[in-house]
């Protein structure tokens, strides 16, 4: 069994209201049953442990949904017992996604209570105008106000902003930077908007609405975010994450280092090194569906799924080259057996490197500014 660090995901489904552009597995729901939740989650984790028991737990991350509708009580008994299957040390990262209304902001102070050091905020915007249209609940005042009052409580926090608006000029989202970042504490989340399948904004799209900004317009302001950002001394260190030198969410590192993590709560996926095999799973998505599993003394896991070595080098080219940082190819090789570098069409990465897309680093598969900028073609010549 590796002794590898293990992050734990924990899916919170349910929202306040389903934002236009959202296509994760959130719902709203008139009222939620906090101590059946609580009872079944904590039973999902137990059933996730299996294979990965006492190893080191290098993150625990509430996501969702909006997991600052959960009751504290809720995520307090979550780290504890988390703490009894796995092991955690003072250096293990639990964030909490919040958002800013004034309610949940007014919960902070109980996360931070529940064991908590870390929160990332939705923000999406910093003008009223935006937050409206983005089918936010919160006000730019609520916003900045959750996030000052984050800043007081935990000693890392991130917010997040969303660009591309329609009718949104390099002008005003430099201000809106200019905000942010007079705010900001070691990281920010800065993502365009995109029309993303199952989404109300996908279907106005469709219907002819004009939602989000033309290419050229969206790179430049995602020029202007690295040049900002980077001068400022949150660097890029993903193509939408920035942070000051030690700041990365170690979390979603994990992740985008092809690490091992599990997930619990409906729709949660995982991906689990055990006996040297790599193993993908997944809970039941439907929330009504997963808790009725567990309530019934069921598993509710609904699929589990042995990974080739093929499928491995996939998944990792993919995600790491994401980061700024690439992916070592000696990493490659010890994930995905010693053929794994031989996978990448050495034609295509001469010419990608020629034409600037990617770096010419003898030891590492890494992107440039301009290839992360077009990954989705960088990947479809490099791994087709």
């Amino acid at each position: 069994m590796s002794a590898a660090p293990t992050a734990l995901y924990v899916h919170w489904p349910f929202c306040l209201s389903k934002c236009p552009y959202c296509d994760f597995n959130s719902h709203v729901r008139e009222s939620i049953d906090q101590a059946r939740w609580r009872a079944a989650l904590l039973r999902d984790l137990e059933g996730a442990a299996a294979g990965t028991e006492r190893r080191p737990l290098a993150s625990l991350f509430f996501g969702g949904g909006t997991p600052s509708l959960m009751a504290p009580e809720t995520v307090a008994a979550i780290i504890e017992h988390a703490a009894d299957l796995w092991t955690l040390s003072p250096n293990t990262e639990i964030t909490l996604e919040a958002n800013p209304t004034s309610v949940e902001a007014g919960r902070l102070a109980d996360y931070r209570a529940a064991g908590v050091n870390r929160v990332s905020l939705g923000v999406q915007a910093l003008d009223d105008a935006a937050l409206r249209f983005l089918g936010r609940e919160h006000s730019a005042a609520e916003a900045i106000a959750a996030v000052e009052t984050a800043s007081r409580l935990f000693g890392r926090f991130s917010f997040d902003l969303i660009y591309g608006r329609p009718g949104q000029t390099a002008a005003a989202w430099q201000a809106e930077l200019a905000q942010a970042l007079s705010l900001a504490g070691d990281h920010l989340s800065l993502y365009q908007l995109t029309l993303e399948p199952r989404t109300a904004f996908f279907r106005r799209a469709q219907a002819g609405e004009a939602l989000i900004l033309d290419e050229d317009s969206t790179a430049a302001l995602y020029e202007l975010t690295q040049a900002e950002l980077a001068g400022a001394g949150l660097p890029a260190y993903e193509i939408s994450n920035h942070a000051r030198p030690g700041g990365e969410c170690r979390h979603n590192l994990v992740y985008w280092r092809y690490g091992d993590y599990v997930g619990i709560g409906p729709g949660a996926h995982g991906r689990v090194t055990v006996d040297g095999a790599k193993i993908a799973t997944q809970r039941i998505r439907s929330p009504e569906g997963w808790l009725a599993a567990l309530e019934s003394g069921q598993d509710a896991q609904s699929e589990r799924t042995l990974l080739g070595a093929r499928e491995r080098f996939t998944e990792m080219v993919m995600m790491g080259l994401r980061l700024t940082e690439g992916i070592p190819l000696d990493r490659l090789r010890a994930e995905c057996g010693a053929e794994a570098a031989a996978w990448i069409d050495a034609a295509h990465r001469d010419d990608l490197i020629e034409a600037g897309f990617l770096d010419p680093a003898p030891d590492r598969l890494r992107a440039t500014v301009e290839g992360r900028q077009r990954l989705d073609a960088l990947l479809a010549h490099l791994i087709a």
